[in-house]
């Protein structure tokens, strides 16, 4: 069967993570906490299901700008051309990632993958569902140069499925790969909030890149990385994780008094602030020791027995609407219902995870909401009864 490439490595991406969690264990190590895991793979989820409708407008227009501009013509059987399209596309990776920690407007979309404080194979899974909105200009270069959409598609993939594997603490140095490419210790730094990492090891196959322009930082084993974002981030739903940053950007952008600075808010670095805000608020000096601290939500056994059901569901469920879907999301619009009741449903559970007020009902709400793009087939129904009543006896452990 032909099948959307995530399809096929999803059970890869599980059994590697399974893998590093035995891995940590035997070196009496945590590398994964539960409702951080799954906060980070849902927001992968949510990447993946919204992908299916967001990659009409950044892969049309690639293959728009293609047809209309392109320079040249390049073979799409070439070797050469893919090796030389992968190394092109690394370049411009470099850029989009860099520029997504520069720019308030890009660190919005970005900002999703970095706020697990944790640092696994679960956090490589952590993507945006707002990428797309700026991240194809990046890339218009390679379809002006010629090079063919099934090429560019296919090197985007490959870089993006390297990166997966650079993100866990369980691989150390690695000697002179970590001076040539993106690596996992060279990763861990740029994950990092420490002063001496911030804002560095931006590449995604090499690390050249960083090197040449000067973004480059080594691991310290003196010096631990610390993960996450210097204002933690709390909360476990996907819709809130990807509207975090621009909420914050609107309520400033509100509070300014200046038109010239409204704009600015959203072009200048993350962090940047107007004067008046400053001045009403002044900025508080970043103390790294908090962040050491890595706050668990308080589930008892039964919650957190169901908290993992329900998400291992989930995730069948979102890699049955991606088979529905087509191999190209050719079908997206045919299982839209279907893609619905997902996101509803993770954010559904995070809240219930965070432990929210009236998480329960909305959670027990969202599985028999699966009624509606699945239908009335008996174990639809049954399973939908077992998951909404499990919801309905298991209120949140509301936090104080």
């Amino acid at each position: 069967m032909d099948l959307n490439p995530i399809v096929y490595a999803i059970p890869v991406f599980f059994a590697l993570m399974g893998i590093e969690y035995a891995v940590a264990r035997v070196r009496g190590r945590q590398a994964y906490r539960l409702a951080d895991s799954i906060g980070s793979i849902g927001a992968g989820v949510a990447s993946q299901i919204t992908g299916l409708y967001a990659r009409v407008l950044s892969f049309g227009i690639y293959v728009l700008a293609y047809e209309t501009l392109r320079l040249a013509d390049w073979p799409a059987d070439s070797w050469l051309v893919w090796v030389l399209a992968l190394i092109a596309y690394d370049f411009l990776y470099y850029w989009n990632h860099r520029l997504g920690h520069e720019m308030n407007v890009l660190w919005a979309a970005h900002v999703v993958h970095h706020q697990s404080q944790d640092f696994n194979l679960g956090t490589a899974l952590r993507q945006s569902s707002t990428g797309f909105l700026f991240g194809w200009v990046f890339y218009l270069p390679m379809a002006i140069a010629g090079v063919p959409p099934l090429v560019f598609a296919g090197v985007a993939l490959i870089d993006l499925l390297y990166q997966y594997w650079i993100h866990t603490e369980q691989v150390g140095k690695l000697g002179w790969f970590d001076r040539v490419f993106a690596s996992p210790s060279n990763h861990r730094v740029h994950h990092a909030v420490n002063d001496r990492y911030l804002d560095k090891n931006y590449g995604g196959i090499l690390i050249l890149w960083d090197r040449m322009f000067g973004t480059f930082e080594d691991e310290d084993p003196a010096e631990p990385p610390v993960y996450g974002t210097r204002k933690p981030y709390r909360r476990h739903d996907p819709l809130s994780s990807n509207l975090e940053h621009y909420a914050l950007l609107a309520r400033q952008s509100l509070a300014t008094r200046s038109w010239g600075d409204r704009l600015r808010l959203w072009l200048k670095p993350p962090g940047w602030r107007p004067a008046d805000l400053v001045a009403t608020e002044p900025d508080v000096p970043f103390v790294i020791e908090p962040l050491r601290a890595k706050p668990v939500p308080p589930l008892d056994r039964p919650r957190q027995i169901y908290a993992a059901l329900c998400f291992i569901a989930l995730v069948a469920a979102a890699t049955h609407c991606l088979v529905l879907a087509g191999p190209r999301g050719q079908h997206a619009w045919e299982v839209w219902p279907y893609a619905a009741w997902v996101l509803f449903t993770l954010w559904a559970l995070g809240r219930w995870l965070d432990g929210l007020k009236l998480a329960s009902p909305l959670l027990a709400l969202a599985w028999l909401a699966v009624l509606w793009p699945l239908g009335l087939d008996w174990p639809v129904v049954v399973g939908a009864a077992v998951m909404a009543a499990a919801a309905a006896s298991l209120p949140p452990i509301v936090r104080t």
